[in-house]
């Protein structure tokens, strides 16, 4: 079986071409910068850049709605390759043929994670304090925005 299930953002806005068939099929390809689950300690989080490959829809999809730092959860499969470059040498390939794409955060939240004061990096969020249930509380704005109704 080969699958495979990330999330991370966008680091550039995807790039769109078109295959000269007939009719001619969106291709897709960007970065996803993949937070690594783990670190160690004293070092700061790192993130893995895989590229990625989405055709026809879902290039399309990527086309209208994907933009540099959205993002995404990515289902699809790996799938390596080689070609000889200009220089005569042999270059290996490791994408990620993209089947499905998902937002895994609003609109709302995207636009604040992209800018900080200054045009500088955000701040981390401070941790959500809970109810002695374990629940987070979530107020009425939020709730407006969350991609599902409770």
């Amino acid at each position: 079986m080969n699958k495979v299930i990330m999330i991370g953002r966008l680091t550039r806005d995807p790039e769109i071409r078109y295959s000269s068939g007939e009719p001619p099929t969106a291709i897709a390809r960007y970065t996803l910068a993949v937070e690594r689950r783990y670190k160690r300690q004293g070092e700061e989080q790192t993130a893995d850049f895989i590229n990625c490959v989405t055709f026809g829809k879902g290039a399309e999809f990527a086309e209208n709605y994907l933009h540099q730092g959205t993002k995404i959860a990515a289902i699809g499969r790996i799938q390596t390759g080689s070609y000889t470059n200009k220089d005569g040498q042999k270059v290996y390939t490791t994408n990620v043929v993209v089947e499905e794409h998902e937002f895994v955060e609003s609109k709302a939240s995207a636009q604040n994670n992209n800018t900080g004061e200054n045009g500088s990096a955000p701040a981390r969020p401070e941790p959500v304090q809970t109810d002695d249930d374990g629940f987070m509380n979530v107020s009425e704005y939020e709730q407006q925005n969350l991609p599902f109704s409770i």
